[in-house]
């Protein structure tokens, strides 16, 4: 299908050179280009596994569960006490 668009011209000369320099068409990069954002908008947020997850992410994790008589408040209040001497 054919689709007429607008882009600047200095644009257009940096896309003609990616295209030149991976040896596939205009129509190829840009095509490319829109499916990645279509994929990115379609599942923003989805995860398909755990492993996807950053090592970084996993080392700060301190415990997969919740306690749940944690009480924050407190927690909160003696690190004010013991970092200020309230």
């Amino acid at each position: 299908m054919k689709l007429t668009l607008n882009i600047e011209p200095d644009l257009i000369e940096k896309i003609k050179e990616v295209a030149r320099k991976k040896n596939i068409s205009l129509s190829k990069v840009t095509e490319a280009l829109y499916k990645k954002e279509v994929e990115k908008v379609k599942e923003p947020f989805r995860m398909k596994n755990a492993s996807e997850i950053s090592d970084f992410i996993k080392s700060i994790t301190i415990s997969g569960d919740p306690v749940p008589d944690f009480d924050h408040k407190a927690e909160y209040h003696k690190h004010l006490e013991e970092k200020y001497g309230l």
